[in-house]
């Protein structure tokens, strides 16, 4: 059985202790690799490497940064084919997703921050007659990385290119559930030539492995991505050291409707907005609002259209709904299933294990798409993050009222607003706590953007010149004239 070690000081290492921890493939159920559970020790090695990495990796030339970059990019690029396949394995998720969404992002990523870097400019002000105030900005050291299980090498990418390309050196520790990709892109480092030292990847849990990074006195910059009560801990462990933070959480995102939204684009958009890698997505719009005018023929077609998603082997090329990533993510969106038939809920379609997709998926943790209707908007499953394939459809008369639906849960990540009357697509993207409000369209990025929560949904922002400010400090330098 393979395993899959870490990645400190420009070799693949084995875990100090040479404990390991059991990979299961969520289509199967069934474990077919191992990958590091790394304690302390692996760490403080990592943070060490990149600490002694970091005088040399910061002032290289950023064309010379630039080249390396392009090169994991190139690299990526060419191997995409397995790095999709390695993902759908690892995750569940169907290939053709990783292979157009995924593994594409993951290669811009590198390739927008490479060119980024080569533009960037510094600030100047004169201060009257009296002197001249210019800003630098200068990376910060060794930053720790954390990335989740849902968008694995995606995510990482997202948080390793702007890292390392502004100069800082990286220990990241992507999740212990989907460790495959993150464990290639350290093998690509290497072909392309990347530093001993400036990435290292270390794997294991969040408790030892995670735990260790967000406390080591040389780490003073942590990027997490994950969940909102792991957030928490993060931060509660950060504030008395002064570490800068950037948390990117949960979401409970509103999909909103209005009736003169066009709805042969709306249906198909909400379909994947709704269930793409089986609602295991951040941004996803797990509450859908629908003008009432509408509301019962959107209700019909969208029930339509979700019953013909073809859940299947993530492998194969007809799968548009993979499994679940773990027995415990499926259990979780049992419960909050059978917890909407207790709080009133009609469940339209899906709400049950599929039967057998295929003879070698047979044990895997699949979950059938699930349209909910009939709940009021404060019961528990409008309120708490499922982060599953279960979607709930409600109707509003009024934009006061949905401005109010929207904003009525803890969590601001995203949102997505439908309609023709672009006055009102504006006046009420402001009024909606979200980050990100996306109008007549659906996961739409573009990596110059900030990209970041509002109240439980995070602080901070990443993304474009965002991620490059946030992984750099600020030094100004007055010169009296």
């Amino acid at each position: 059985m393979s395993k899959i070690t870490n990645y400190i000081a420009g070799e693949l290492r084995p875990p100090s202790a040479g404990e390991y921890l059991d990979i299961i493939e969520p289509a199967t159920g069934e474990v077919y690799a191992q990958v590091a559970d790394s304690t302390a020790d692996d760490v403080a090695a990592a943070v060490e490497a990149a600490r002694d990495a970091f005088p040399q990796w910061s002032h290289m030339p950023a064309a010379e940064r630039s080249a390396i970059l392009t090169r994991i990019a190139d690299l990526l690029e060419q191997n995409a084919e397995d790095l999709a396949r390695a993902e759908s394995i690892d995750t569940g998720k169907p290939l053709k997703l990783a292979r157009t969404v995924d593994i594409p992002r993951a290669v811009n990523s590198f390739r927008f921050f490479a060119a980024a870097i080569l533009h960037a400019h510094s600030e100047s002000h004169a201060t009257d007659y009296q002197a001249i105030n210019y800003t630098l900005r200068r990376p910060q050291g060794v930053v720790g990385l954390i990335s989740p299980w849902n968008l694995p090498l995606y995510l990482l990418s997202w948080k390793v290119a702007p890292a390392i390309a502004t100069g800082n050196t990286a220990v990241a520790k992507p999740s212990e559930i989907t460790p495959v990709t993150a464990h290639r892109l350290a093998q690509i480092c290497m072909e392309a030539g990347l530093p001993s030292g400036v990435l290292n990847i270390v794997h294991g849990t969040g408790a030892k492995a995670g735990a260790s990074l967000v406390e080591h006195p040389d780490v003073n910059t942590i990027s997490f991505t994950g969940g909102t009560a792991t957030g928490e801990v993060i931060a509660r462990a950060a504030a008395p050291k002064f570490k800068k933070i950037a948390l990117e959480l949960g979401g409970k995102n509103p999909n909103i409707i209005f009736a003169d939204a066009d709805f042969d684009e709306v249906i198909p958009a909400s379909l994947r907005s709704s269930f793409a890698n089986q609602g295991q997505v951040c941004l996803c719009g797990s509450r859908v609002f629908v003008e009432q005018q509408r509301y019962d023929e959107f209700v019909e077609r969208f029930v339509t259209a979700t019953r013909k998603l073809k859940i299947g082997d993530p492998l194969e090329e007809s799968t548009d709904h993979g499994a679940q990533v773990s027995q415990a993510q499926l259990d979780k969106v049992t419960y909050y299933v059978e917890l909407a038939k207790d709080e009133g809920g009609e469940i339209l379609c899906g709400g049950r294990q599929p039967d057998a997709v295929s003879e070698r998926c047979k044990n895997g943790y699949f979950f059938e798409p699930t349209v909910i209707t009939g709940l009021g908007v404060e019961c528990r499953v409008n309120q708490e993050e499922i982060f599953g394939p279960v979607v709930t459809i409600m109707p509003f008369e009024s934009e006061d009222q949905v401005a109010d639906y929207a904003n009525s849960t803890k969590y601001g990540l995203s949102a997505s607003i439908w309609t023709q009357n672009l006055t009102r697509a504006h006046r009420l993207a402001e009024r909606i706590d979200s980050g990100t409000v996306w109008v007549n369209c659906w996961m739409l990025r573009d990596l110059r953007v900030p990209f970041g929560g509002m109240k439980s949904s995070g602080v901070g922002r990443e993304g474009g010149a965002e991620a490059m400010r946030f992984f750099t400090e600020p030094k100004n330098v007055c010169i009296k004239i």
